[in-house]
């Protein structure tokens, strides 16, 4: 999982959007291509769903994670 505060790099596995915190969801969801291989936009839309789940963005986490 990609360290907090730090420029993500490359896709995190399906294990890791599992375990992951709203927080680095949020990071992810802004910054990670859209992909370009099945497995990355499977990846994106899973990130995407619990994202969702877990209330999405707002305006506190937006300027907490940057643009």
């Amino acid at each position: 999982m990609a360290n907090k505060g730090a420029p993500v790099k490359g896709f995190p596995t399906i294990q890791e959007v599992e375990k992951a915190d709203k927080e680095q969801l949020a990071r992810w969801y802004r910054f990670l291509p859209s992909g370009e291989t099945a497995a990355d936009q499977k990846i994106m839309t899973q990130i995407a769903e619990r994202f969702d789940k877990l209330g999405g963005m707002t305006a506190e986490l937006s300027k907490k994670i940057g643009m």
